[in-house]
């Protein structure tokens, strides 16, 4: 029996998607449920499982854009199983040994001219040190030869330094391509504006200090910065709800709960999974969900469902020593919190200078339905709780609060 694969649907609105890699080759015995294939959508990565034991036959390319539905393959469920199995290929694939002819080599006649690459011992010096095959140079001396005021004149090509010069070229992948798309239409589509202002992280430092050790032995999760800024963004949220909206049509989307959206890296890229309903969640929580999404983004395991649906998104190029940036919006949505590294730095505090982890922090914003006073506000409202956690994201109850 012949078994027609067909590209399963990875989610709504997604109408095709691209093989990326295949992982078996024409003509293979595959196994039920056996990952053949590798395929990018415009949101995610996913595998492609056999759906019957046979032997396939690939009817579709590596790179090939592909309609959801579309046969990508076929298996004939009634081949029989290669007997021996991985030993016997490779019995099967033993090279041929080869007769070995030894030849005789013959006195060279002819002279070295400059194509040989020939130099004298002080312009081999001078080339090597400006990063310039003898080859490419040609000699003046005698016979050709390289002489060191060839050397010394010598220049590289295009007048550059000398070295490597090589370029490759790769296709970008669907979800590369989508998210360049969407970029750039939220520069053209948007009235994008950012404003900025800076955190003095040390009571957050304390706060993690004193009861980090404690909160990972009873929770089995680090207690990071993501639970305290998803906090903070959540009141934020609540006091402006402006910012908690979108833009449908000719209306103003507003919702009253708080998906936030998180980006992190992954192997395929930048990914951004979803805290869903995050105003329901403690500390604990909140680290616990960070932590899920971003393993399985690190294993490509991530779901489009997951990756779906966020009303905010909070971005940390912290990790990465960022100082400063100006968060692109995650569309549809109409603002992104940007976090950046911690870095001591001299502040005023109570009329003296001291020395305080700052950390600068960007919301950029879409001033279509975003007004001024609503973004510097909920900024403001950020820089507050994060400067004050224990009276206003934890209500002066630090222990319970943590659920220590």
């Amino acid at each position: 029996m012949i078994l027609e694969m067909k590209v399963p649907s990875p989610g709504e609105s997604i109408t095709e998607v691209e093989i990326a890699e295949w992982l078996v080759a024409d003509g293979d015995y595959v196994e039920k449920d056996q990952a053949i294939a590798e395929v990018d959508s415009d949101k995610a990565t996913l595998e492609l499982p056999a759906e019957q034991s046979g032997t396939i036959t690939l009817k579709a390319e590596e790179g090939d854009a592909v309609a959801v539905g579309a046969v990508v393959c076929l298996i004939d469920t009634s081949a029989a199983k290669p007997e021996g199995g991985a030993e016997a290929a490779e019995v099967a694939s033993a090279p041929v040994a080869q007769t070995e002819v030894k030849e005789e080599k013959q006195p060279s006649t002819q002279k070295e001219t400059y194509a040989s690459g020939t130099a004298s011992p002080a312009a081999k010096k001078i080339l090597d040190e400006k990063g310039i095959e003898a080859s490419s140079v040609k000699g003046s001396g005698r016979d050709g030869r390289i002489t060191k005021e060839d050397a010394v004149n010598a220049v590289p090509s295009m007048g550059t330094p000398g070295g490597k010069r090589g370029e490759s070229r790769s296709k970008l992948s669907m979800l590369r391509r989508k998210v360049a798309e969407r970029l750039v239409s939220v520069k053209n589509e948007t009235a994008m504006l950012t404003t900025f202002n800076e955190v003095d992280m040390s009571p957050i430092f304390a706060l993690r200090k004193k009861y980090k050790e404690a909160f990972k032995e009873k929770h089995g999760v680090s207690l990071g910065f993501m639970s305290f800024f998803t906090k903070a963004v959540v009141r934020a949220l609540e006091m402006y709800p402006a910012v908690n909206s979108m833009i449908d049509g000719k209306e103003m989307l507003s919702y009253d709960f708080c998906d936030i959206s998180i980006a992190v890296s992954g192997p395929k890229g930048l990914m951004v999974p979803v805290i869903r309903n995050a105003e329901n969640l403690t500390f604990r929580g909140i680290e616990s969900e960070v932590k899920r999404l971003a393993l399985r983004a690190r294993d490509g395991d991530i779901t489009v469902d997951e990756m779906t649906g966020g009303t905010f998104t909070i971005t940390n190029g912290g990790v990465f020593g960022s100082m400063l940036s100006t968060p692109i919006i995650n569309p549809p949505q109409s603002a992104i919190l940007g976090m950046h590294n911690i870095v001591e730095r001299p502040i005023a505090k109570d009329g003296k200078v001291v020395i305080a982890p700052i950390m600068y922090v960007a919301l950029s914003y879409d001033h279509r339905i975003i007004d001024g006073k609503e973004s510097v506000g909920f900024l403001v409202a950020v820089k507050e709780a994060l400067e004050s956690p224990e009276e206003f994201l934890m209500d002066n109850k630090v222990k319970q609060a943590l659920e220590m």
